[in-house]
């Protein structure tokens, strides 16, 4: 008899465990269960296809093995029956189940959030709502940190609104960039157009006849808008796990199979918290990369093979205010004012830091930031050029002795693209493999 799985969420980590279990298992009986109407899209595009870089079709990622996709939310899920429950009242039986539901934005919990003008980011659907209500030459304030905000203002930057951007605190994203990165973005948002304002707390939503018409702040300002975009981080969506009785913290808590408190129940993707063997805590990752990574060890596991999931270096490659920026390893520290969770394309990773020294170099919009440890490196940001992004992870990844460099990488003004590319260059040479005979 064919062994029958479930996987609840249709995102990348529910597509790649779903496409690692036909794989391993090609008798499998295989549904997805997500409540999206859309085929598999790419989340990450949203940001390119909002300012018009992209359009909608390219969105759509093929799937190179059919399964069954059951758009219908799941209620309910039994772990000792082994059954879900679905909003039709239809139920379904499963040896293994996949929890990969994604996370959600966090809402602002102000008078006047049900106004219809304020949105968020999650999906297609909000990026098509966002696109309908974005008008030339109309205001629109955006509220939040990370990356989505930014990719909210850019996209309506290029659809040609006028975009106040509110931060709670005195500059942006300080968890993750340092004081000079967060006033390189800055600088180049205020000279695309952007009226950015420092220390703005949002008080409520004002609106007329059910839509959005302002915001007021908490000093007595009045920001008048057409739409007002809240991007403050987005959450775990363990509703479900949580009323099965599973274990979660932050999110699901999981083992190195990414099993959970019941061994037929795996988690992976944003919902999943799973062990960091870099800072030696359990973390959040909202990665496209690290989703795909779970679900494919998920998907192994399910299908009975022995995968304990080995979780890499985090990285990002992302655009901020027009700046191609990477970042590798562990970077920042500390709270951000304008987050109230993780935000999206991001990793708790990224702010574990050990007893680790800072050496950095920029000119003018290129800029270098290595988080230095005793022996190795620990983290990078690589800001504009980006030549030395992919030997920088290597070395990070793959642990690399820097102490014949390290004394240099401190000294003052040292220059840190020369010293790495030389070390990168002979480190290669000495770890490169044998030439078979």
């Amino acid at each position: 008899m064919s062994r029958r799985y479930l996987i609840v969420g249709a995102g990348a980590a529910g597509v790649a465990a779903a496409e690692a279990i036909r794989a391993a298992d090609p008798a499998a009986e295989l549904t997805i269960l997500g409540e999206e109407k859309h085929p598999f899209y790419s989340r990450p595009g949203l940001a390119y296809y909002l300012t018009g870089e992209l359009p909608e079709r390219q969105l759509f990622l093929s799937q190179i093995r059919p399964f069954r996709h059951l758009r219908v939310p799941v209620t309910a899920i039994h772990p000792d029956a082994h059954r879900v429950t679905l909003s039709n009242g239809q139920t379904l039986s499963y040896d293994r189940l996949l929890i990969a539901t994604g996370s959600q934005a966090i809402p602002l919990p102000l008078p006047g959030a049900d106004l219809t003008g304020v949105v968020k980011l999650d999906t297609l659907d909000d990026a098509r709502h966002i696109l309908k209500l974005a008008k030339r030459d109309k205001p629109a304030v955006v509220i939040g940190g990370g990356i989505t905000a930014l990719e909210i203002v850019e996209g309506l930057l290029a659809r040609g609104m006028q975009v106040h951007y509110l931060l709670r605190g005195d500059r942006y994203w300080r968890n993750v960039l340092d004081e000079t990165e967060s006033r390189l973005v800055e600088e180049r948002l205020v000279e695309e157009g952007v009226q950015l304002h420092h220390r703005t707390q949002a008080a409520e939503f004002v609106g007329k006849r059910g839509r959005v018409t302002a915001v007021r702040t908490t000093d007595g300002r009045l920001f008048e808008c057409r739409l007002v975009a809240v991007s403050v981080g987005v959450r775990p969506r363990m509703e479900l796990a949580q009323a099965a009785g599973l274990h979660t913290e932050r999110g699901i808590l999981t083992n190195e199979y990414l099993q959970t408190s019941h061994p037929d129940i795996f988690a992976a993707g944003d919902v999943a918290q799973v062990f960091d063997p870099f800072s030696g805590a359990t973390v959040l990752d909202t990665l496209w990369g690290t989703a795909v990574a779970q679900g494919r060890a998920a998907g192994r596991n399910m299908a009975g093979e022995t995968a304990p999931y080995r979780k890499e270096v985090p990285l990002n490659v992302t655009r901020l205010a027009g700046l191609t920026t990477t970042i590798i390893g562990t970077v920042g520290r500390g709270p951000d004012e304008d987050l109230l969770g993780i935000a999206r394309g991001d990793s708790e990773t990224w702010r574990q830091l050990p007893d680790v020294i800072a050496a950095q170099s920029n000119f003018e919009v290129n800029r270098l930031r290595l988080l230095v440890g005793k022996k190795r490196l620990v983290g990078a940001l690589v800001m504009g050029d980006q030549t030395l992004s992919q030997p920088l992870h290597h070395l990070i990844a793959r642990r690399a002795d820097i102490t014949p460099i390290r004394d240099k990488l401190l000294a003052p003004n040292a220059p840190l693209a020369d010293i790495i590319a030389a070390f990168w260059i002979s480190w290669r040479k000495r770890h490169a493999p044998s030439p078979e005979l």
